[in-house]
C-alpha cells in the first residue's frame, strides 16, 4: 500500500472511530510505529487530525450532518441540470455497456435524461438508489437494477452487505457517482460509512469514474472518504467551481468540466 493511501484510510478511520493509537494503527496497516508517527504528523499539519499522545483524534471540521432528499434536491438546481447535460457525452457508445448510477441529487438530475440518450441501445444500469431505479424503469428502460440490502431513509439509498457482495461480482464501464464533498487531501466524502461503502465498490469495479459535483461541494470534508483524486478519472461541475481547485484537479490528471449554468 502506497503511503498516500495508508493515510487517507487513517484519515477516514479517525473521522469515523474518533480516535486511533499508533499502537493499533501499526498493526493493521503492518508497518512500523515510526511510520505511523510519521503520518499523523503529516495529517496533524494538513488538518485532517489532531495529534495526540499515543496517536490522534478526529478533527472537528469533518461534517457530519446530511439534508433530507427532496432539500437537497431543491439546492443549485441549475447547476445540477447543466452538469447532467454535461455527463451525457460520458455514456458508452458500444452495445452491452454497464453503467453504474449512484445515488444522490446531482445523478438522479443526469437519470432524468437517460432514457431519451440510450433508447434502442442495449445497455446495463446498475443504481442503489430507489427514486432512480423507479425513473428509469417507467422510462422504458429494461434493464434497470436495483441493488438490494437495506434502505437509508435520509437519502433513499439501498446499503449495506447484499449490496457490497453483489457489487463484488460486477464491472461497469463508466460509474457516475455522486458525492457530499471533494477536496483535494480527503477526496470524495459523505457522512454515512455505509453509504460511502457502496460508492467505493461502484468506484473500484468501474473502467472510467466520472463524478457529478456542483460547485457548492467543493472545499467541504465530511466524515468519510470513499474515494481519493487518483481513482477519478472526470469531474463534472459548474462555472462557479475555484479556478485554483481546477487547477489542482488539472494538476492531478484528473478532467475536469465546467458545465455553464
Amino acid at each position: 500500500m502506497y503511503a498516500e493511501e495508508r493515510k487517507r484510510q487513517i484519515a477516514s478511520l479517525t473521522a469515523v472511530e474518533g480516535r486511533v493509537s499508533v499502537a493499533d494503527l501499526a498493526e493493521k496497516f503492518d508497518v512500523t510505529a515510526e511510520t505511523i508517527r510519521r503520518d499523523l504528523t503529516a495529517l496533524h499539519t494538513e488538518g485532517v487530525v489532531h495529534r495526540v499522545h499515543g496517536g490522534a483524534v478526529a478533527n472537528q471540521a469533518f461534517l457530519t450532518s446530511e439534508l433530507p432528499l427532496d432539500a437537497r434536491s431543491r439546492s443549485a438546481s441549475g447547476a445540477k441540470n447543466a452538469i447532467a447535460q454535461a455527463a451525457l457525452k460520458y455514456l458508452p457508445e458500444h452495445s452491452g455497456a454497464g453503467i453504474f448510477l449512484d445515488s444522490g441529487t446531482t445523478t438522479a438530475h443526469f437519470a432524468g435524461l437517460l432514457a431519451d440518450h440510450v433508447a434502442g441501445r442495449e445497455c446495463s444500469i446498475v443504481t442503489n438508489s430507489l427514486p432512480i431505479a423507479l425513473d428509469l424503469s417507467t422510462a422504458g428502460l429494461n434493464d434497470v437494477q436495483l441493488l438490494g440490502g437495506s434502505v437509508r431513509a435520509i437519502t433513499q439509498a439501498v446499503v449495506g452487505g447484499t449490496a457490497l457482495r453483489t457489487l463484488a461480482l460486477m464491472r461497469a464501464d463508466v460509474a457516475f457517482i455522486g458525492t457530499n464533498a471533494l477536496t483535494i487531501d480527503h477526496g470524495l466524502s459523505t457522512a454515512d460509512a455505509q453509504e460511502a461503502a457502496v460508492k467505493s465498490s461502484m468506484v473500484t469495479n468501474a473502467q472510467k469514474v466520472v463524478v457529478l459535483c456542483d460547485s457548492t461541494k467543493i472545499g467541504n470534508d465530511y466524515l468519510v472518504s470513499f474515494a481519493p483524486l487518483d481513482a477519478i478519472d472526470v469531474v463534472i461541475t459548474d462555472d462557479d467551481a475555484p479556478e485554483t481547485f481546477v487547477a489542482e484537479l488539472r494538476r492531478n490528471d484528473i478532467e475536469v468540466v465546467l458545465a455553464t449554468t
